[in-house]
């Protein structure tokens, strides 16, 4: 029975979409992805964990390019080391993002015209867990898209079962060592949100503003003096003054200090004070100091013993702190009443322009407040207890020697100086958010106001009774920052707080990949809470990325309409479907028509698909250490171009190797055979090397450079010439180069390109017998190709550099000649004869030669010549002398004239002396490089004429 040839079981131009689906399911079929699923492999990796952890993405709706990115780096890495024999956990998961999830779906409840509030906490977290479903399993479904090779039974999510024990544990162990502290302190509060946030989350922008200058009456005129003028950007504030201040050695004020004022409009005497936090030039060297909504204002106030007067409500309206006719007012409309008040007291001295930073929420955008608010922090600065793995030091220490000592690595290694900035200067950190979603903070209060933090609550309720309190206790309805939750994930993910099997074997993990902009957020506060909760580091080492702009460097964002979902790029999207997705939801019509306009512009057809591996191939390409990365879909174009060649390439091998012998003892290599095994193990030599650099930009270039110019571009071609030979020992051997050579670099470039090497590997393997066709495995699981220095052979690699340079040389000489691909000429060389003779063949094939005549000496015909070395060459061409000398002529003409233009200016003092230095040394290259040109086209003439 007649078996269908492997070269036609592909199909003749690559289609991702036919392999990319059929391929993952049978990925999971065979169980590749498992933990404890390792090969035994030569690799000095063999048989050891490693461990990589997705950066859990937020539930807020689908993927974006910076995932992408990100999971095509950490693939890459897994399926490289999985190949390297290692027992690889990809651990995949999702983030509950507390603010950000809670904002999707309050937004979706107010366009039904709903409130959180109307609903109730309970049926509000329903919600929420309806849409983290829905949005959870759209990203998963996004990530198998890429190709990501995670084991999906160890999928976890921050605020499931598992991950929350987790949560409480940590939580209720701080605060039993004291680390864990309620205060009432200033936090950033969003108005909007009714939260606190984090200094993380806080947008400080420049914006234009006014500095105002308001009088303060003096209680007792000093020196005829009756009132110090304020210079504030903030006057509604003034309302909470708790004194005015001046440096201690500003000269202006020195006969001031211990002196009062009458706040004006309270009508409240307060102090004149003396800090050196005063800057003697801002302003009128006179500030108002308002401790309860001011961070500086407030460290003020704790030196000086100054009253905290709050005169905001938590949705940014005037108390009942202010004077009545105020209170109830928006901030913002306080200010102006209050203004108006000042100018009809003639308290209002001058307003000035004043450019100031203001905080802005990163989630809402509001103005944001220091807002004086009972809250849960951590202590960062504070020694940790004795029975602690570190006593003694605090947990910021700890985190800052971890990566000093070495133990952890950043790359690229500059980003440490950004987390030791941080964490030099770091505060305590305020975890507790007045939101409904997110893990519920473990601590009860009894009705006199008493805590009990606790795993549960009749844990609670027993240590209240022990306490002597009776009666019910209220669990407190604050929820924990979803970076606190995060920061647990390296440890938590291998069932923390129980040493589990997982925990022994897979922590610490070997390497985390994530963008530069949360360092803050999520690296250090890992590494802090890992050491101090297990003894351990959560990762040895840290690949730090920049982020993904679109193709104008700009930050992709739905507000700027420039997103790209990377599902789009894999299986394409029309153009209408397109600006839906852009402009869904934008309450802006004046927005949404600009973007429509922007993407018909740039998408006028929308987005071609391009396939999983070229999106992939195009991440890895742009992976230069630390920088940001502008995405232009036409790189995903080229790639999608080089996956094409790779399948056009196979084919051809599979053509010409099926049904042939590849006998081991029955071959013989040619010195072009050898130098491509040669180039392959120097190949195999560089991409290890960017492996362990993570050096993704010189892995893809290298792959790409490998595959399409030195395989396909050269040894293919010349395989074609070694193919026609008549000795059969040779033909076999290159039959043998050709798919055991192609076999070896889809292996190596499969971390990067899964799907379509996977598909070609297994036709590949069939014919070069290493497997059969009962046989289901997988390229996923096949050892990496190592390289073997004895296999570089170096006569063989100058010897085929050399016939590379000749070959080149006919071809300029083509150029030169202005000959058509398809015309074949002769051509006359002298030198080595043994060299030339073996190089033939070559020549003839790959330069379009006719013939190749070896000469003792160049006829002089007046053709060009290319000398190497010892070589010279020269085609032979039967030309019309009067045809090619009237082309010559008009070449003389145009090369004087040239000349002519450039000597014009150069003699134009004017055009010397007023051009930029770099256009007349332009100039003057110009007269040089034509001239030569015209002393050959002479000598060519000269020739032809004699």
């Amino acid at each position: 029975m007649n078996q269908t040839p492997l070269s036609d079981e592909l199909a003749k131009s690559f289609e991702p979409k036919n392999i990319e689906s059929s391929w993952y399911d049978r990925w999971n079929e065979l169980g590749i992805f498992k933990a404890g699923q390792f090969t035994q492999t030569t690799s000095p990796e063999s048989g050891k964990p490693y461990t990589i952890q997705f950066p859990p993405p937020n539930v807020t709706g689908t993927l974006h390019m910076g995932h992408a990115f990100n999971q095509t780096v950490m693939d890459s890495l897994i399926r490289y080391h999985r190949m390297l024999g290692c027992d690889t956990v990809f651990v995949p998961g999702t983030d509950h993002a507390g603010i950000a999830t809670q904002i999707v779906v309050e937004r979706q409840l107010d366009a039904q015209k709903i409130s959180r509030h109307d609903l109730g906490r309970k049926k509000f977290i329903d919600c929420v867990w309806d849409w983290k479903e829905k949005s959870g399993n759209t990203m998963m479904s996004q990530f198998r898209r890429l190709g990501s090779s995670a084991d999906w039974g160890r999928e976890y999510f921050t605020m499931d079962e598992r991950m929350s024990k987790g949560v409480i544990e940590t939580f209720v162990r701080l605060y039993e060592q004291g680390l864990i502290y309620r205060g009432k302190r200033l936090v950033n509060w969003d108005p909007v949100l009714g939260t606190a946030v984090s200094d993380l989350e806080v947008e400080n922008t420049e914006e234009s503003g006014l500095l105002w200058h308001i009088r303060y009456p003096l209680v007792e005129p000093v020196n005829g003096l009756s009132h110090v003028v304020v210079a504030t950007t903030r006057p509604e504030t003034m309302l909470g003054d708790a004194a005015v201040m001046v440096h201690p050695e500003d000269e202006r004020y020195q006969h001031l200090i211990g002196k009062e004022v009458i706040l004006p409009i309270s009508n409240r005497v307060i102090p004149i004070i003396a800090d050196d936090y005063v800057d003697k030039d801002f302003g009128t060297g006179v500030v108002k100091v308002t401790p309860a909504h001011d961070f500086n204002d407030y460290a003020v106030g704790q030196r000086h013993h100054l009253e905290l007067i709050n005169i905001l409500t938590l949705d940014a309206k005037i108390n009942e702190n202010a004077p009545a006719q105020y209170q109830g007012m928006d901030r913002f409309e306080a200010r102006q009443a209050i203004l108006e008040a000042l100018k009809e007291l003639d308290l209002l001295a001058e307003i000035k322009p004043h450019k100031l930073m203001v905080p802005r929420g990163d989630r809402t955008k509001t103005v944001l407040e220091p807002m004086l608010t009972d809250q849960w922090f951590v202590a960062m600065s504070k020694p940790a207890p004795e029975g602690t793995y570190h006593p003694g030091k605090s947990i910021t220490e700890v985190a800052l020697e971890a990566v000093s000592s070495g133990e952890i690595k950043f790359h690229p290694e500059n980003w440490v100086n950004t987390y030791n900035q941080w964490l030099n200067n770091i505060q305590d950190w305020c975890i507790s958010r007045q939101l409904w979603w997110g893990h519920q903070i473990p601590a009860w209060y009894s009705e006199d106001g008493q805590v009990f933090v606790a795993r549960t609550e009749s844990e609670a309720l027993k240590q209240a009774k022990k306490a002597g309190v009776e009666g019910p206790l209220t669990r407190d309805e604050d929820v924990l920052d979803t970076w606190f939750s995060s920061a647990l994930v390296p440890f938590t993910t291998m069932g923390w707080p129980e040493k589990t099997p997982d925990y022994n074997r897979y922590m610490p993990s070997n390497v985390l990949v994530t963008g530069f902009d949360i360092i803050f957020f999520w690296v250090a506060r890992m590494i802090m809470m890992s050491k101090h909760l297990t003894g351990q580091i959560p990762f040895k080492q840290v690949y730090i990325h920049g982020l993904i702009l679109d193709a104008q460097g700009q930050k992709m964002s739905k507000s700027k309409g420039n997103t790209l979902d990377p599902v789009d790029i894999i299986d394409g999207v029309d153009l209408e479907t397109l600006i839906k997705k852009r402009t869904e939801g934008l309450m802006n019509p004046q927005q949404a028509a600009q973007i429509e306009k922007t993407t018909r512009a740039n998408f006028p057809t929308g987005i071609e698909p391009y396939g999983a591996d070229a999106l992939r191939f195009t991440m890895a390409a742009y992976a230069t250490p630390g920088r940001n990365m502008n995405f232009d879909l036409n790189r995903c174009g080229g790639y999608r171009n080089f996956c094409n060649k790779l399948w056009n390439a196979t084919r051809f091998v599979l053509m010409n190797v099926e049904g042939h012998s590849l006998d081991k003892s029955e071959f013989e290599l040619s010195f072009v055979d050898r130098w491509i095994i040669s180039e392959l193990h120097k190949f195999k030599k560089v991409v290890a090397k960017a492996f362990a650099d993570y050096r993704f930009d010189i892995l893809a270039n290298a792959i790409y450079h490998f595959v399409w110019d030195v395989y396909c571009d050269w040894y293919l071609e010349m395989a074609k010439v070694q193919l026609q030979n008549q000795n059969e020992a040779l033909q076999r051997g290159t039959r043998r180069t050709l798919i055991n050579v192609l076999e070896s670099l889809l292996r190596i470039a499969h971390p990067v390109i899964p799907f379509i090497t996977e598909e070609l590997w297994q036709k590949v393997a069939l014919a070069a017998g290493v497997m059969t066709k009962s046989q289901k495995t997988s390229i996923s699981i096949r050892p990496y190709p190592q390289a073997n220095d004895s296999l570089i052979d170096e006569n063989a690699i100058a010897m085929a550099e050399d016939l590379q340079a000749h070959i080149e040389a006919i071809r300029v000489l083509r150029g030169e000649m202005q000959l058509s691909p398809a015309e074949r000429v002769p051509l006359l060389a002298v030198g080595d004869a043994d060299k030339l003779t073996s190089y033939a063949p070559y020549l003839r094939a790959l330069a379009k030669l006719s013939e190749v005549q070896i000469v003792d000496e160049l006829p002089d015909l007046g053709f060009p010549v290319q000398s190497l070395g010892q070589s010279q060459l020269m085609l032979k061409v039967e030309i019309d002398k009067e045809a090619e000398l009237a082309r010559l002529t008009k070449e003389l003409q145009r090369l004087e004239g040239e000349i002519a233009k450039a000597q014009a200016k150069l003699n134009n003092q004017n055009f010397v002396s007023k051009a930029p230095i770099a256009v007349v040394e332009q100039e003057k290259e110009r007269v040089v490089k034509f001239g030569e040109q015209l002393v050959q086209v002479k000598e060519q003439m000269a020739k032809l004429a004699s």
